[in-house]
């Protein structure tokens, strides 16, 4: 079968492969067809080089999907072959650390991930834990179950112990795939939201207007400061969402952050960056940062997308098949699509 695969460590090393179909699945595994796979910035720091996540090359990428079940290990219970589902990227955790005993294994120091460390969904089949399986709402198709990681990362930000709440002002920075969910889940909670981009992302930010936003701003074209008064009747606003893993959008949030207001990082910039840190002592600024995702925060988004409170398929620009995933890729890094799916995997 083919296969985007990670070769070595380093810049690049990313090529197309005829690979092995995986065995059958062993105690506690399943195997999924893939039907959709989409692509996550994490996979851009993984061909650029500077993810901070743990890798193992050589590796199939992809831990955004969705598919159907092929196949099962010999203890696996629950689920049945053609049952439609998604999955989590988290393979491998300790079980005995204190975040893993108080279910925060997504920050587990010894976990490793799908797509990542394991072979991942960019090819036909997937193997993972049948634990970590999540089955597809009958409203939900496979390409916005395939989005279902990403949005259950914006979930996990704003959702799991960060409420937004009612008639809060809430300025996201950067018109991504994690802005644009966050923007939905945002507005699901009563927020009012200010979506920031620069001018090659305009269509994202139309879109943004689309998905819920209240006011969109070029930052490269248009002056913030002066919005950001009118937004918020000079106090500032009450949460930022930095989104882009753009420094100058880091300092942004927390210039236009009200005294005791809440930050949180969602991007991520591949590298160490200057922040003014000064402000989070003069306005008492609760600076947090939210990675990944785990299994409630996959139960909140797949609820969300079933009720019609966030959707995933308005973010998708580009369906591929993997023979152009170099394409999809530069389409990606550049800035050109919102969020490539790969739908085709012969």
């Amino acid at each position: 079968m083919k296969a985007i695969v990670k070769t070595a460590e380093g810049p690049g090393h990313l090529e197309l492969r005829d690979v092995p179909e995986p065995p059958p699945p062993g105690p506690g595994e399943v195997k999924i067809q893939v039907e959709a796979a989409g692509i996550c910035g994490s996979d851009l720091h993984i061909q650029k080089g500077d993810i901070g996540i743990p890798i193992r090359p050589p590796f199939i990428l992809g831990h955004e999907f969705a598919g159907r079940l092929v196949e099962m290990g010999p203890d696996v219970t629950g689920w049945q072959v053609g049952d439609r589902v998604t999955a989590e990227n988290t393979r491998i955790a300790c079980g005995r650390c204190p975040s893993c005993l108080t279910g925060s294994y997504n920050l587990c120091g010894k976990r490793l991930a799908t797509g990542y460390a394991f072979d991942g969904a960019f090819a036909r089949y997937c193997v993972v834990p049948a634990i970590r399986l999540h089955r597809l709402p009958d409203t939900v198709d496979f390409e916005s179950g395939a989005l279902t990681d990403p949005s259950a990362c914006v979930y996990h930000a704003i959702q799991d112990g960060r409420g937004i709440q009612a008639g809060e002002t809430v300025l996201i920075t950067g018109a991504g795939a994690m802005g644009l969910f966050s923007v939905q889940y945002a507005k699901a909670n009563g927020a009012r939201v200010l979506l920031t981009g620069l001018e090659r992302s305009r269509p994202r930010l139309a879109l943004g207007l689309e998905l819920g936003a209240d006011q969109v701003v070029v930052t490269d074209r248009e002056a913030l400061a002066p919005i950001i008064d009118d937004f918020t009747d000079g106090l500032g606003v009450d949460v930022a969402l930095e989104c882009s893993g753009a420094e100058s959008a880091a300092n942004q949030c927390l210039q236009f952050l009200r005294t005791q207001g809440r930050f949180t990082q969602i991007g991520i910039y591949g590298a160490p960056i200057r922040l003014d840190l000064d402000q989070v002592v003069y306005k008492e600024i609760q600076l947090t940062g939210s990675f990944s995702q785990k299994n409630l925060a996959w139960q909140g988004a797949l609820r969300f997308q079933a009720l019609g409170l966030v959707k995933a398929a308005p973010l998708i620009s580009d369906r591929l098949s993997i023979d152009q995933w170099s394409e999809g890729f530069h389409r990606f890094a550049t800035g050109q699509a919102i969020k490539v799916v790969f739908n085709r995997f012969e």
